[in-house]
C-alpha cells in the first residue's frame, strides 16, 4: 500500500473539513499505487512517499473546492495539463457528480489517465493534445463550465489556456503556490482580454505550511476568436 492509513488521512484531510470515506480512501490508494507503478517506468511525479502524496496531491487538489463553493453539481470540468491527474483526480473521488475531460500534450501521461479512469470508474474523456490547439476545436471551445489548472505555467499563459474552454458563466479555477497573488496582479489584462473577471484571489496554506493561492476568475464575455495563440506568439507577447 502506497499511501498512510486511512487515520492518518483522516486526520489530514480534517484540518481542511473534509471527511474521508473507506471507499474514498480506498480509491485513493488505488490511485496512488497506480501513480507510483507507472512512475518507475516514466515520469509523472517527484514525489512518491505515502505522507508526501496524500497531502501534497491529493489534499493540494481536493481542498479549495471543499474551502469555497466554486464548483456546481454535476458541473464539466477540463483538467489543462493535468499531468498525472491532479487537481480533478483526486477531486473526482470525493465529487462522483464532476464530468472529467482531462488534457495532456503528452501522450504517455494520456495512457496513464486511461488506466486510471479505468481502474476507478471515472468516465473521463483523456485527450492528447496541446490546450492552444483545442481551444479552438467547435466541440470543445466555451463548451465548460468550469476549467482548473495546478501550476502549469504563469497565470497570464494559463488565463489563454483556459479561459477558451470555458462557457459564459462558468469559471476558470487556477491552483497556484505561494506567488499566486502577485501573479494575478501581473494577469489583470489577460483576464479582461479573454473575457474574464476575477472573483476570488484565495491565499492559504497547506497543513505542512506551504502556501498556496486560490484564483476564481468567471467568464463574463466570449473570449475573442484571435485567442489563444500559438505558443510561440504567447512567448513573444504575452497579455
Amino acid at each position: 500500500m502506497n499511501l498512510t492509513d486511512l487515520d492518518s488521512l483522516r486526520a489530514l484531510f480534517a484540518k481542511g473539513g473534509i471527511s474521508v470515506t473507506e471507499e474514498e480512501y480506498s480509491r485513493l490508494v488505488r490511485y496512488a499505487d497506480l501513480l507510483t507503478d507507472w512512475n518507475t517506468r516514466m515520469n509523472l511525479t517527484a514525489i512518491t512517499d505515502p505522507e508526501g502524496i496524500a497531502e501534497k496531491h491529493f489534499y493540494d487538489s481536493v481542498y479549495p473546492f471543499f474551502a469555497e463553493d466554486i464548483l456546481p453539481q454535476g458541473a464539466s470540468l477540463i483538467d489543462v495539463g493535468t499531468g498525472a491527474g491532479f487537481p480533478s483526480c483526486p477531486l473526482k473521488i470525493f465529487r462522483p457528480d464532476v464530468k472529467l475531460t482531462l488534457l495532456d500534450s503528452l501522450n504517455k501521461r494520456i495512457n496513464f489517465l486511461n488506466t486510471l479512469s479505468e481502474e476507478l470508474d471515472f468516465g473521463a474523456e483523456c485527450i492528447h493534445g496541446r490546450a492552444e490547439e483545442l481551444g479552438r476545436a467547435p466541440g470543445y471551445r466555451e463548451q465548460f463550465d468550469a476549467a482548473t489548472a495546478r501550476a502549469v505555467a504563469n497565470l497570464s499563459a494559463l488565463c489563454e489556456y483556459c479561459l477558451p474552454f470555458v462557457k459564459v458563466g462558468g469559471s476558470f479555477i487556477a491552483l497556484k503556490g505561494s506567488d499566486g497573488a502577485s501573479e494575478l496582479k501581473a494577469a489583470g489584462n489577460a483576464v479582461k482580454v479573454l473575457g474574464g473577471e476575477v472573483t476570488l484571489c484565495k491565499e492559504y496554506a497547506l497543513p505542512n505550511g506551504d502556501g498556496r493561492c486560490l484564483t476564481v476568475i468567471k467568464k463574463i464575455k466570449a473570449t475573442p476568436e484571435k485567442y489563444p495563440r500559438n505558443k510561440g506568439q504567447m512567448t513573444k507577447k504575452p497579455l
